[in-house]
């Protein structure tokens, strides 16, 4: 798995730059000296914008590092093994990465691919016998993330999904709060997850690639923010889809849908998901006892909030840095993170996204069994 003494020039990132992770019994803490644990050597998987977010953050991890590539395009493998200094035999496309079961410095595959993609990456990656980390949606339905997970079961490999807020410390402390009853009995919660989308080419617009539209982009923010929110899974939902153009948003592309849950506690969520409004990242909570907003709520950053107790003021740190090495943590000691990410919890989200796709299409008030 590798050590930090062979990474000798992250010794040198000072005491202030290093993450913060999160552990069972402090939080949030800073190493005071420096990681010699094993690493997790990490390829990623599709060579975008958002796989190139990764990539940087990782710079700054202590517990993972980017050391391979799968991609099919072969400027790109170029120009990532040059700025990141990645050998050519960790570097594959998407016909031969199988052999990446015969590679020992590849210990698992963030597969950062159209959604209509993961399902079957994510099986070739288990089959080879390496961790999967998927970003989310885990896929485009329930029944595809079933097949990923019995997939990564069978194969004896982890399979973590790629839930960044499940790391972020103003996200982690709102949690801890509800935890520890700070809000009372919570009793509703609301979510606006949207942006005004671009290019209509683009494969978040296509039905087969993206497997929707808003709901599986920026839509899943809201579900799984209400989920650890509440502290609850929702047991039924209601949804209403909008659609004013579409040309753009064709049939099986939503544009906007409104969704409102219900869990057992009684408390509910209404929530938007949308491509067609700008400036919606908001998350609100109140309870009996005290009430909680976040604005922005799970964008890169810096989040902000406040509380009936005041502004919160942890610390902003690169999101996917604490992720990769709090999923680093998790693969190697068994630290769980305050929220699970694991493929058990990305399907929960798809079979609450299958449902509001129900519900949307017929009207009816749909039953949600998790």
């Amino acid at each position: 798995m590798g050590s930090r003494r062979n990474f000798i020039e992250k010794l040198t990132v000072s005491a202030v730059g290093l993450p913060i992770l999160y552990h069972s019994s402090n939080l949030f803490a800073a190493a005071e000296a420096p990681y010699e644990g094993p690493i997790l050597k990490v390829a990623i998987m599709g060579l975008g914008s958002y796989g190139t977010r990764v990539a940087e953050a990782m710079k700054d991890c202590k517990r993972a590092k980017l050391v391979g590539v799968i991609s099919g395009t072969p400027s790109k493998i170029k120009d990532w093994q040059s700025k990141y200094g990645i050998p050519k035999k960790n570097c594959y496309n998407y016909e031969n990465f199988d052999a990446i079961k015969d590679n020992p410095d590849i210990d698992a595959v963030y597969i950062i691919t159209p959604n209509g993609l993961h399902k079957d990456q994510a099986i070739r990656v288990a089959k080879a016998g390496k961790h999967v980390i998927s970003e989310k949606p885990m896929a485009i339905n329930a029944e595809e993330g079933q097949a990923m997970v019995d997939a990564c079961k069978a194969a004896k490999v982890k399979l973590l999904i790629g839930y960044r807020m499940h790391f972020e410390p103003k996200t982690v402390e709102v949690i801890k709060m509800r935890k520890n009853g700070e809000f009372g009995k919570v009793k509703f919660f609301q979510g606006q997850s949207g942006f005004t989308i671009g290019n209509p080419n683009q494969w978040r617009l296509d039905k087969k690639l993206a497997g929707g539209g808003a709901m599986m982009d920026i839509g899943i923010y809201s579900i799984n923010g209400a989920r650890y929110m509440l502290g609850e899974d929702p047991v039924w939902v209601t949804a209403q889809e909008t659609k004013t153009d579409p040309v753009k948003f064709k049939e099986g592309v939503d544009e906007t849908i409104q969704f409102q849950l219900g869990f057992p506690s009684g408390a509910v969520a209404n929530c938007l998901s949308t491509y067609n409004m700008s400036h919606l990242d908001r998350f609100f909570m109140t309870g009996s006892d005290g009430w909680v907003e976040m604005k922005p709520s799970t964008g890169y950053g810096p989040i902000k909030g406040r509380t009936h107790k005041g502004e919160l003021d942890q610390p902003h740190i690169t999101h996917q840095t604490l992720q990769m090495d709090g999923m680093a943590q998790l693969i190697f000691d068994g630290v769980q993170p305050i929220v699970p990410v694991d493929g058990e919890e990305g399907l929960k989200d798809m079979k609450i996204i299958d449902a509001i796709y129900k519900a949307a299409k017929t009207g009816d008030k749909i039953t949600i069994d998790l």
